[in-house]
């Protein structure tokens, strides 16, 4: 028997852990079973003659809000093709509405609920003749032969150490993201999320853990994203993990953590504090910071805690900080998120995602979704559209804003230059939404921009919003534009070189036979030090108070912060000297 278990991810850096969980775990039938792997930006076409070169027998798709469309779509044209190959669906997004699935879709035959590694290896029995009906295996609803659908009970989860490590050859993931769960389920009841439909957390054996964690160190794997959906909600398994990966740091290998920061403790912020740079990276869901949306939601946060945290962390340089907040929550009108955003973006986060309401079939929050006058979109990923507080006019401006953050505030590339432009405006908040208005009045939106022209646009939108400071915010942006680019053909807006070429000459000179600076390089030429490296004069501290003062930086682009990606930069004298 051909079986097919096939994942549509949203990129193609992304993997599917679960078809990959589901065929090791039916080890009997590896030999018969293939893992293909797609994106929802590829044309259905090459899916579909993907497909008929492979000839199934039995095919299972994954779904998830991101390609629920496209597998329909698929599994509607797979039929014409292959009306004897049997069709399953399993995942999140068909789990909980499984018959409706079966009634739009006469073509699948069945789907697999909650969690899959136990279901699939029972339905494999079944097709081999191992088991003899459907009726006897939990976790599934599926079509009888007559066309009646039949809803089986829900499987008991299962032990998570049982699930195999599916990593051992590396390379079928060459130049993807790795995600790694030690633990399933969730101990919150937040209303928007499904985790919390799953109420058994369990923990997969910390021995395992350790000896799979070095697995990764030992491949020296980039980075290593933990699907874990509160990692430190057991104060124990996380010390113990990240104890070993700071005992075990190989200088490489990042990981990716979603914790409650307001549940750190001083042990885990001490072990923290500890860790090189850029070994491990934090995703905080903060969502809102209204009392009353936090009590609607069913979420325990202690928003004073999780500044405190959050701060601390800050201080220690070495741990980037993604925090979320979510637009469109109950109790949420358009002032009070604007008050989220400002104090949220008053810590000083790495990232700041601005994300939209999702109305995840099986939620809490869809059984609710009258109450709140939640309208929200029919197909996935059920985004919302308005609320009793909320109307899709603000919604809209939401989005233009939530762009903005994106483009200038998440790419980093902008950062010193933003400090200051917000203290111009009333609150964060206005700043973006002041903004968003300008991309929109000039038309600039739906528009491919290179990462130059940002600059140039927002050097405009400066110029029209801020009087009188035209050379302070032209030098901030210039100085945002080295630490990041390695420019050599200068930007209109930064106007002319700011070193002269004797300068620049003598400088390069010296560091070619005496380096005082470049040490790294040894004995290199000067004209290639000019290449890998930049000098800018200001007359303002930029790198520090922007106090006006001549500053000669040189930025050296061999070296950088593995946090942010700035350049290593480092204040010469105009003789030379170690200005720092």
């Amino acid at each position: 028997m051909k079986i097919i278990l096939a994942a549509v991810n949203a990129k193609y850096i992304h993997s599917n852990l679960a078809v990959y969980s589901l065929r090791a775990f039916a080890k009997a039938y590896v030999s018969e079973t293939k893992i293909l792997e797609y994106t929802i930006n590829q044309q259905m076409d090459e899916i579909l003659m993907d497909l008929y070169r492979e000839k199934p027998d039995l095919l299972c798709f994954s779904c998830y809000i991101w390609n629920l469309d496209y597998v329909e779509e698929l599994a509607r044209e797979i039929k014409k093709i292959f009306p004897e190959t049997i069709l399953w669906l399993g995942g999140p997004e068909v789990s909980y509405d499984a018959v409706d699935v079966l009634t739009r879709l006469r073509q699948v035959t069945g789907v697999m609920k909650g969690e899959g590694e136990e279901t699939f290896l029972e339905l494999l029995e079944y097709y081999h003749g191992r088991r003899e009906t459907l009726e006897e295996i939990a976790g599934i609803t599926f079509r009888t032969e007559n066309g009646e659908i039949r809803e089986n009970e829900w499987r008991d989860v299962m032990d998570l150490s049982r699930v195999p490590f599916v990593y051992e050859d590396l390379s079928l993931f060459e130049h993807k993201i790795i995600y790694y769960e030690t633990s399933r389920g969730c101990p919150y009841r937040c209303s928007y999320c499904l985790s919390s439909v799953d109420k058994c957390l369990r923990f997969r054996d910390l021995n395992l853990v350790k000896k799979e964690l070095q697995f990764f160190l030992d491949q020296k794997v980039p980075q290593v994203k933990f699907v874990d959906r509160t990692f430190n909600c057991h104060h124990t398994h996380a010390k113990e993990i990240w104890r070993y990966l700071l005992e075990h740091d190989n200088g490489v290998t990042n990981f990716h953590f979603e914790v409650s920061a307001d549940l750190l403790d001083e042990e885990e912020l001490e072990l923290i504090s500890r860790m090189r740079p850029g070994l491990i990276q934090l995703e905080i869901g903060v969502q809102s910071t209204n009392p009353d949306t936090i009590r609607k939601i069913r979420r325990t946060m202690n928003f004073k805690r999780l500044s405190e945290v959050t701060k601390q962390i800050k201080t220690m340089g070495n741990t980037h900080q993604h925090l979320d907040l979510i637009a469109g929550l109950p109790m949420e009108d358009y002032e009070s998120f604007g008050k989220s955003f400002d104090d949220v973006y008053a810590l000083g986060p790495d990232q700041l995602q601005l994300g939209f309401l999702k109305v995840l079939k099986g939620s809490y929050m869809q059984e609710h979704a009258r109450e709140y006058g939640l309208i929200y979109k029919d197909r996935p990923p059920y985004e919302v559209l308005g609320t009793n507080w909320l109307s899709y006019g603000e919604i809209a401006r939401l989005k233009q804003i939530e762009e903005m953050v994106e483009v200038y505030y998440n790419s980093g590339q902008f950062s010193h230059t933003l400090d200051w432009l917000v203290l111009e405006f009333d609150s964060p908040f206005s700043m973006y939404k002041a903004l968003g208005s300008y991309y929109e009045e000039n038309g600039l939106f739906k528009r491919n921009h290179t990462r130059i022209a940002r600059y140039e646009i927002l050097s405009a939108f400066i110029r029209k919003q801020v009087s009188g400071k035209e050379e302070f915010y032209r030098q901030l942006l210039v100085f945002d534009l080295y630490l990041r680019e390695n420019v050599k053909n200068r930007p209109d807006f930064a106007g002319e070189p700011s070193a002269d070429k004797a300068y620049l000459k003598a400088f390069y000179d010296r560091e070619e036979k005496e380096p005082a600076y470049l040490k790294s390089y040894g004995q290199t030429e000067s004209r290639k030090l000019r290449k890998m490296t930049h000098i800018e004069i200001f007359d303002y501290e930029v790198d520090r108070d922007m106090k006006p003062c001549r500053t000669v930086l040189l930025f050296d682009y061999q070296i950088r912060n593995p946090l942010n990606y700035e350049a290593h930069m480092m204040r010469i004298g105009e003789d030379g000297r170690d200005d720092r």
